[in-house]
C-alpha cells in the first residue's frame, strides 16, 4: 500500500463541519483523518509525511490556542489552520503569533481554505527536510571527541587555528590534526559549510 503524498487533520467537534471538510479535502485529493477531541489527536500516530492541521478554536477538552502551545511543548511541527465561529482579533492574533498559518471565520470560503493548506503544506515539506537535516548534523557532532567538539565550536565561531592554539596553550599542529578530523567526520567540504552545521544544530546563533 502507497503512504499518501500529504495527509490533513481535521480536530473540531462539530460533527457537520467535520463531514463537509472531509469531502472537500478528499475532493481536492488530500487524505483526511478527522478527530472531534484534541486528546484524540495527540494521541494518534502521525506517519513522518507533509501534513497540515484545521483546528477548530472552541473544543470540549483542550481549546485550539491551547493545543498550539501544547504541540509546540512537544515538539510537533505541524502547521496550524485555525477556524473558529466567532474569531475576535486577539485571539486571531494570538494564534498568528504562535506560528499559524492562518485563522478563518465560518462559513469560509473554500478557495481560501485550499490556498492555506497548500501553503502549510509547502511549509511543513521545508520543516520536514530542515529537520532531517538537523538529525543528519547532530549524528555526526555525536562521534567528535571533546577536543575535537571544542575545536569545532571554536572554529565555528570564527577563531582561526593559530587563535585557538593560543587560547588553550596546545600546538598549532595539534589544533590543525584535530580541526582536519572535525572536518572529516562532519563531512564538510569548507569551513563555511561547517559553520551552516553549527548553525543548524544550534551550537552558534543563527547571527553569527
Amino acid at each position: 500500500m502507497n503512504m499518501p503524498i500529504s495527509v490533513v487533520y481535521v480536530v473540531d467537534d462539530d460533527v457537520s463541519v467535520c463531514r463537509s471538510l472531509s469531502l472537500l479535502l478528499k475532493s481536492n485529493g488530500y487524505k483526511v483523518e478527522v478527530f472531534n477531541h484534541s486528546k484524540d489527536f495527540l494521541a494518534f500516530k502521525r506517519p513522518a509525511i507533509p501534513s497540515c492541521l484545521i483546528l477548530d478554536v472552541e473544543l470540549p477538552d483542550i481549546n485550539g490556542l491551547a493545543l498550539q502551545i501544547l504541540m509546540e511543548q512537544k515538539k510537533i511541527t505541524i502547521p496550524i489552520i485555525f477556524i473558529t465561529g466567532h474569531g475576535d482579533i486577539p485571539m486571531s492574533v494570538k494564534g498568528m503569533k504562535g506560528g499559524a498559518v492562518d485563522f478563518l471565520t465560518k462559513p469560509f470560503n473554500n478557495k481560501t481554505l485550499i490556498k492555506a493548506i497548500t501553503q502549510a503544506i509547502s511549509n511543513n515539506k521545508i520543516q520536514i527536510k530542515e529537520s532531517s537535516e538537523i538529525s543528519v548534523i547532530l549524528e555526526r557532532i555525536s562521534t567528535l571527541s571533546p577536543r575535537e567538539l571544542e575545536v569545532f565550536q571554536l572554529v565555528a565561531q570564527g577563531m582561526l587555528s593559530k587563535q585557538i592554539a593560543y587560547q588553550r596553550g596546545i600546538t598549532l599542529q595539534t589544533i590543525k590534526v584535530h580541526r582536519g578530523r572535525v572536518m572529516q567526520k562532519m563531512q564538510a567540504k569548507t569551513v563555511t559549510e561547517l559553520i551552516d552545521f553549527a548553525r543548524k544544530a544550534g551550537i552558534i546563533s543563527p547571527q553569527i
